[in-house]
């Protein structure tokens, strides 16, 4: 039954690659530099090598947040946040895949009463907040780096042409891929928890683990998404919101791709953390807002005089909406799939109190009356004597201890 449960999935990276996916060479095509199957087929090809290579970091990230450990649970959330994702694509609103898919993971906690963990979420949505500015702030900075450069070295016309189309193909891959490492946690990232898959041995050249083969088959239905349903979106963000000429096109892809490959690095976050550096957290962001915030920072430094104000507008309508539409979505198709189709769409979970949190909590100074469990009960800690006298500290700690599969 499992391959009928990823048809959901499936359906999710058909979404993305009709929404989220176009963004990267959106641009391009809207400024006519590039034709769109030129686009598609490039775009298709490096989703599908960031996902596998690189699509392991933003996944852990979602399983953070909720684990949904049945087949079925994951096919409804995937069918939530897929058919939130797909009715604001034929609306021409590039919203954000992110943000359904946390939503309908959110809706799937209320369900199941599992609790949502609250650091995930405060990562997920402070990414949320962070990209579009991030994403502004590299296409200034990318913006005034190319201006300087044209003065110090000018070009001849057809030259400058030649160069930038050249540039956004080049561009363009890069952001597919970083889409592709980013995003997949999105279409794949709540079947890998249940997934009945093993290893499997490429003609003795490499092996795919079952995140890797998961992120293959999301990679592949981003890339017809692609290919089938996403012009449209590819026009609202390339022309419409803000008209862009050629260079500024190329500025856009690239503040994009710099924003997802930073959220979605391994490589990056060892780096940082073996200097002693701030890490960026590894959590799936949304292409469409890195586009549309390097698209309003492009707008703001030449004058923000052409910025279609109606049209951005209803797109921050459609990012605040897609999340509380994506867990009403789920939470009625779980009941539904559940009742009527007596599918299990979770398995219930225990929770008890470890030693190694207890410890956390007590160098914060957290107090033992305050001890209660989530039923509102005293736990026992494996290992130890409840009495307040041997156990540290505590206000409220709790891990799940089974129910996974």
């Amino acid at each position: 039954m499992f391959p009928v449960f990823l048809l959901s999935g499936l359906f999710l990276g058909w979404s993305l690659g009709a929404n989220d996916a176009a963004n990267a060479y959106g641009t391009a095509v809207g400024t006519r530099m590039i034709r769109f199957r030129t686009a598609a087929l490039l775009c298709s090809a490096f989703v599908v090598i960031g996902a596998v290579i690189g699509g392991a970091g933003p996944s852990e990230t979602l399983g953070k947040l909720g684990s949904v450990n049945t087949p079925p649970g994951a096919f409804t959330v995937a069918l939530a946040a897929a058919l939130t994702v797909t009715s604001m694509t034929r609306l021409g609103l590039p919203v954000s895949t992110s943000q359904a898919i946390v939503g309908a993971i959110i809706g799937w906690n209320f369900f199941s009463r599992s609790p949502t963990d609250r650091d995930s979420l405060t990562e997920i949505v402070g990414s949320w907040i962070l990209c579009p500015i991030l994403a502004a702030a590299f296409a200034v900075a990318l913006l005034k780096l190319a201006q300087a450069f044209l003065r110090v070295a000018p070009m001849h016309l057809f030259r400058v042409d030649a160069t930038t189309r050249y540039s956004l193909i080049v561009a363009g891959a890069f952001a597919s891929y970083s889409l592709g490492a980013n995003n997949i946690a999105n279409v794949m990232g709540v079947f890998v928890p249940s997934a009945p898959l093993v290893d499997l041995d490429v003609f003795g050249l490499f092996r795919l683990n079952a995140g890797q083969q998961l992120f293959l088959i999301g990679g592949i239905a981003i890339g017809v998404g692609v290919f089938t349903y996403s012009k449209r979106v590819m026009l609202t963000v390339g022309s419409r919101l803000f008209q862009l000429s050629p260079i500024s096109a190329l500025i856009v892809v690239l503040a994009q791709g710099l924003v997802l490959f930073l959220f979605s690095s391994e490589a990056l976050e060892s780096w940082l953390a073996s200097r002693r550096l701030p890490t960026i957290p590894l959590v799936p962001v949304s292409s469409s807002q890195a586009v549309v915030g390097a698209v309003l920072g492009i707008g703001l430094a030449k004058g923000a005089h052409n910025i279609r104000l109606r049209l951005l507008g209803r797109i921050a309508a459609g990012w605040v909406a897609t999340p509380v539409i994506s867990a009403a979505a789920a939470f009625v198709l779980l009941f539904f799939v559940q009742n009527v189709f007596v599918q299990p769409v979770y398995t219930p979970a225990h929770y008890q109190t470890s030693s190694e949190v207890v410890a956390k909590l007590a160098d914060r100074r957290i107090h033992d009356e305050a001890r209660v469990d989530l039923a509102g009960r005293k736990p026992e800690l494996a290992g130890e004597r409840s009495d307040a006298e041997q156990a540290p500290p505590l206000r409220l700690a709790a891990r799940r201890s089974a129910g996974r599969r």
